[in-house]
């Protein structure tokens, strides 16, 4: 009898599947188009899927849980969960350097914004794994982030006076250098916030203000960038990277490419001419039905007035809060790619 326990304790081994992993996902806001049409499709099916059943997925997003948003990846790093994803201007009271990642007014197209990321991109891995303990796998944008005000406004000087919700603190220093009053307001409070007169403007994505329903409590629509492109930085906890085999990573970074990172981005820019349309009755709608909010075109002058802002005041201001070493970062990486240098 104990002659047989070697074989069949080997016929066992062989006929036993390997174990699966598990992944405990926490994914960006349930009720928007980056987690709907892009984050649950990519996890909740094509991954499993392509892994054969060797990684299985636990998919909720952060507002489903009731995180507070600037603990997200703080979580993450302890272990709470396995892979997170939220805008990454939501770490930055922990990581001032992580603001280099989205500045304002520098990509105008979803090209030159995935080409900034791409820059970008060694600096926020180092970021992410000293800050967070973890390890980037992917980053993907929400539409560019534009103004929505409940306030008759014709241009970028009529913001002068009026409170308006920021959507990261590089923004947020943009509008107070334009003599606009920054406010704190997280995104699903700010509908109320505008309905009440707490806030005349709000910045956003347009798809993300349209699905929320901000066309509700606003009347002008201005889609000048003042809010970057508010990537949304995916990482996986760097205790559970380290301990999977490289076959397993190698699957998910390839997998989280090609079906979740490239088709959030190859869509960004039409996204915001559909969106647009659907806020204020320009043109077709394929979400739903079109709103009508006035539309209000930024000049040239607009442009370079909030440029030159931004160069001579916010991004010097950024270089002393994250320090000069990053900074000189930015310059020979992102800079270098945008054509601008922080002095």
């Amino acid at each position: 009898m104990l002659k047989t326990l070697p074989i069949l304790a080997a016929s066992l081994a062989i006929a036993t599947p390997a174990l699966s992993e598990n992944l405990a996902v926490v994914g960006s806001w349930s009720g928007l188009p980056l987690h709907k049409e892009y984050e649950a499709p990519f996890w909740g099916d094509a991954l499993p899927a392509a892994s054969d059943g060797k990684l299985t997925v636990e998919l909720t997003t952060h507002n489903q849980m009731g995180l507070g948003l600037g603990d997200i990846y703080n979580l993450l790093g302890q272990g709470v969960f396995d892979v997170a994803m939220t805008v990454a201007d939501y770490a930055v009271a922990d990581a001032p350097e992580l603001e280099g990642l989205d500045v304002p007014l520098i990509a105008l197209s979803a090209d030159e914004a995935r080409a900034m990321v791409d820059a970008a991109r060694p600096m926020v891995a180092d970021i992410y794994k000293d800050r967070f303990n973890s390890h980037v796998l992917a980053i993907a944008p929400y539409p560019p982030q534009v103004v929505f005000c409940n306030a008759d406004i014709k241009g970028l000087d009529d913001l002068k006076g009026l409170k308006v919700r920021a959507s990261g603190r590089m923004t947020a220093k943009l509008l107070e250098a334009l003599g606009a009053e920054g406010v704190n307001v997280g995104f699903s409070e700010v509908p109320g916030a505008l309905q009440k007169g707490v806030v005349d403007c709000a910045v956003t994505g347009a798809g993300s203000g349209y699905s929320a329903g901000w066309w509700e409590v606003s009347t002008h629509l201005m889609p000048l960038p003042l809010g970057g492109w508010d990537p949304v930085v995916t990482a996986i906890n760097m205790d559970k990277w380290n301990g999977m085999d490289d076959a397993t990573k190698s699957l998910i970074e390839t997998k989280i490419k090609t079906d979740f990172e490239d088709p959030a981005w190859d869509t960004a820019q039409n996204a915001l001419v559909n969106d647009i349309a659907c806020l204020t009755g320009n043109g077709d709608c394929p979400a739903g039905d079109a709103r009508d909010m006035t539309l209000v075109e930024a000049s040239d002058a607009d442009f370079a007035k909030a440029r030159d802002i931004l160069v001579a005041e916010v991004l010097p201001g950024w270089a002393e809060r994250a320090g000069d070493d990053w900074a000189a970062r930015w310059n020979a990486s992102v800079g270098q790619v945008v054509g601008v240098e922080i002095k």
